[in-house]
């Protein structure tokens, strides 16, 4: 009997361990599959976080020229007198004088706008004068008539009038909003062109926008800044704008 029991036992023993060591291997090679499946997925993901770091910044430029459409033209003139109200009698007939010029060149009334009156005093040699300034601004979208009422304004000084520094025309662009659809596409294309040879030089293709910044508009005057006395502003500008733009290389 004592042997009968010793070899019931000695049986027992090697299955228990078969089935332990079964277990074992199989989560062993749950945690192989899963490290092999992890490392994939790993590394597949810096493969792609490698190529969304290939990229290229460039900027893009649009330029037009445009014609302005709204004049402004301010009118100062001045008289001097050692009685105010002769310096400002004077200065009154010069308002009608300008008044009557702009209205002879064909500008309805309602485009002229006094802008103001000042007085100053000083004395010389004991005597006191004073002068009164007036200011008449014009602001029309007739550009051709602006342009020839500027051509004409000797005629005011041959009438007495005397025209001071400050009197002067602009001229101003308000159409921008009507081509800035245009010229961004315009801009961005430009800045296209840019990556596409950066990317033929490297040997890469260019890919999709990752993120695009439109840059600022600019009116200036087509021919240079206008300043200084005897230079008029012009109604030829040149609108421009730069558009910065980061494009992914494949």
């Amino acid at each position: 009997m004592p042997e009968e029991t010793e070899s019931v036992h000695n049986g027992a023993t090697p299955r228990h361990g078969d089935a332990t060591l079964k277990r074992w291997l199989g989560s062993a090679s749950i945690v192989a599959l899963g490290l092999i499946v992890g490392g994939f997925v790993l590394g597949d993901g810096l493969v792609r976080m490698k190529a969304a770091e290939r990229s290229v910044t460039v900027r893009g430029l649009a330029e037009r020229e445009v014609t302005a459409d709204l004049a402004t033209w301010t009118v100062s003139f001045a008289s001097t007198a050692t009685n105010l109200q002769t310096a400002q009698a004077n200065t009154d007939r010069d308002a009608e004088a300008v008044r009557a010029f702009f209205e002879e060149l064909g500008f309805p009334e309602e485009e002229l706008t006094p802008a103001g009156i000042n007085v100053s005093s000083y004395t010389n040699d004991g005597t006191l004068f004073y002068t009164v300034r007036q200011r008449t601004v014009l602001r029309t979208r007739d550009i051709d008539r602006a342009q020839r009422a500027v051509r004409r304004q000797a005629e005011l000084v041959r009438d007495g009038v005397v025209l001071e520094d400050g009197s002067g025309i602009s001229y101003t662009f308000t159409g921008l909003n009507d081509i800035k659809p245009e010229m961004v596409a315009e801009a961005t294309k430009d800045a296209r062109a840019a990556a596409e040879q950066f990317a033929q030089d490297s040997g890469a293709a260019v890919g999709g926008i990752h993120k695009a910044t439109q840059g600022y508009f600019s009116i200036d005057a087509r021919d240079g800044e206008a300043g200084g006395w005897g230079i008029g502003d012009t109604p030829f500008k040149k609108v421009r704008v730069v558009t910065t733009v980061d494009f992914a290389l494949d």
